[in-house]
């Protein structure tokens, strides 16, 4: 993806993408991984809790690996908050739980960022601010908060290990069914990063996020459309 757009010459877009990585790794993915640990956390287990990992501290979040290939070819990772489902009540449902606590954040973050975002719309309609460059770029720096956030909850919600969907669908399973996975996990982890690289999934992920996006700009748009006529 960087290589693109450096042999493009179009080096406002190199800019633009540069930043948009750097969003994601510094404001989206830590509220993800925080979400799972404060789950977590409050079905029973503190293993996040004592590994500093309950922060919205990009720092505790950070695998440098992931964060590379995402600016390099923008597909990357977190490092995973530590989960002991032994310590949950209901391991299957604590797991269960825990793993959809992390896109249930990030299409929340993204539905709070639709709301500003139309917000300030409807500001521009009703002349109460100018519409100008500033306001222009912050429209579109919540547009991008919106579009990733759905993208990253989209994209985890692939019920593959070691997708946080994986997770979601093991409640639903027999253990016989979750031991088998668990010891082909990293297989099967493998040839989900070779099918993304090759955009594999580009087609199915590409429908799913339009689907998602449809909705929460119409749910973000629907307290100012009373008022915008």
């Amino acid at each position: 993806m960087l290589f693109t757009l450096l042999r493009s010459g179009n080096f406002i877009s190199v800019i633009m993408y540069i930043l948009s990585v750097l969003l994601t790794i510094f404001l989206v993915l830590p509220l993800h991984e925080c979400a799972h640990g404060l789950v977590a956390y409050k079905l029973g287990d503190d293993t996040a809790k004592r590994q500093h990992r309950l922060t919205l501290n990009p720092l505790e979040h950070i695998d440098y690996l992931g964060a590379c290939l995402m600016l390099i070819i923008g597909f990357g990772w977190a490092k995973p908050v530590p989960i002991n489902p032994r310590r949950f009540e209901n391991p299957k449902a604590g797991m269960a739980l825990t793993a959809l606590a992390g896109p249930v954040s990030n299409l929340l973050a993204a539905i709070a960022a639709g709301l500003i975002q139309n917000g300030l719309m409807f500001m521009i309609i009703k002349d109460v601010i100018p519409y100008n460059d500033f306001v222009y770029y912050v429209l579109i720096f919540f547009e991008f908060l919106i579009t990733v956030n759905i993208g990253l909850a989209v994209f985890n919600f692939i019920p593959i290990p070691p997708l946080d969907g994986s997770k979601i669908l093991m409640a639903f399973l027999s253990d016989d069914a979750i031991i088998w996975i668990e010891q082909r996990m990293h297989i099967i982890s493998a040839v989900l990063f070779v099918i993304v690289i090759m955009g594999g999934l580009d087609g199915i992920l590409g429908r799913a996020n339009n689907l998602f996006y449809g909705w929460i700009s119409w749910l973000t748009w629907l307290p100012f459309s009373f008022f915008a006529g």
